[in-house]
């Protein structure tokens, strides 16, 4: 379940311009932040964001903020180059790959109190919380999408420790965890980087 704020016009627009940031990036190998002020107002707005990358059925790239530290626009373009070219897990995106795009608009992280992992694995609410986890300097974060691929909240604790460099068992009074909610959109189907 998604948080619903942009409506069916505003998504289309914030796709495309993820869709523009993929394709500038991939042609020149970065990404000019155009002047603020020629965006709608939605766009000119401090949020962060997820720009995720899927090709032939498989994550081909995900680069994000959980922050809100620039304008959605600015953030948008920063992202898409992100998930175009630095993504470390992939090579570059060639203009001709078939990929599709997706965005998640992130709601303010909220710091989450518990006492013991049940307890936090008990306040987690499926298919609506994204998860940032923290222990020392391992960090990592899952957004609520992934619930459809990990619905059980032990498996998606477990999986998210994996992602932060700690074994799928380990627990400590140091432990942070955040939750956020989202709005995710993509495109339909899928399509050259650059047309």
């Amino acid at each position: 379940m998604s948080v619903i704020e942009f409506s069916p016009e505003q998504q289309a627009a914030i796709l495309s311009l993820a869709r523009k940031g993929v394709c500038e990036a991939v042609e020149h190998g970065s990404v000019a932040l155009p002047d603020i002020n020629q965006f709608a107002d939605f766009l000119r707005t401090s949020r962060a964001c997820f720009v995720t990358l899927d090709s032939q059925g498989e994550l081909r790239g995900c680069i994000g903020s959980l922050q809100a530290t620039r304008p959605l626009a600015h953030d948008l373009l920063h992202n898409a180059c992100g998930a175009a070219l630095h993504d470390y897990r992939f090579p570059p995106l060639k203009t001709d790959e078939p990929i599709q795009v997706a965005v998640s608009i992130l709601s303010p992280l909220v710091e989450m109190r518990f006492e013991t992992e049940k307890d936090l694995l008990k306040q987690l609410v499926r298919d609506r919380d994204g998860v940032l986890l923290q222990a020392g300097r391992n960090r990592a974060t899952f957004l609520p999408v992934v619930w459809e691929g990990l619905p059980v909240p032990e498996l998606f604790l477990r999986a998210l420790k994996r992602k932060a460099g700690l074994s799928p068992d380990y627990w400590s009074d140091q432990v942070k965890v955040w939750r956020y909610q989202s709005e995710y959109f993509s495109e339909e189907g899928e399509k050259p980087a650059c047309e």
